[in-house]
C-alpha cells in the first residue's frame, strides 16, 4: 500500500504513524516507511500537490518513489535514536 499525505511536521507525523498512535489507514495498514517526501513552504501548494499524486495510477506513484529513492528505502533512518 501507499500512503499520501500532508504534514506541517515531518518527523513528528511520521513518529505518530510508526508508533500507531492514531487509528487509521496507516495503522489498518501496518504502514511504517517513508520513502519519497517533497518540501515546500507553501500549504496551498502541498495540498494541490497531495490531491495530484493521489490521484495518479500506481505504477506512476512508484515511477515517482524510485527517482528519488530506487532501493525504497526508510528515509528516516536514525530519526529516533
Amino acid at each position: 500500500m501507499l500512503y499520501v499525505g500532508v504534514t506541517n511536521d515531518l518527523e513528528r507525523r511520521i513518529y505518530e504513524h510508526k508508533k500507531k498512535l492514531y487509528p487509521g489507514y496507516t495503522k489498518k495498514y501496518n504502514l511504517y516507511q517513508l520513502v519519497y517526501y517533497e518540501d515546500t513552504d507553501d500549504i496551498g501548494r502541498a495540498i494541490e500537490r497531495e490531491k495530484e499524486i493521489k490521484g495518479w495510477r500506481r505504477a506512476k506513484k512508484v515511477a515517482l518513489i524510485e527517482t528519488m529513492n530506487p532501493c525504497w528505502k526508510d528515509l528516516t533512518e536514525g530519526w529516533y535514536s
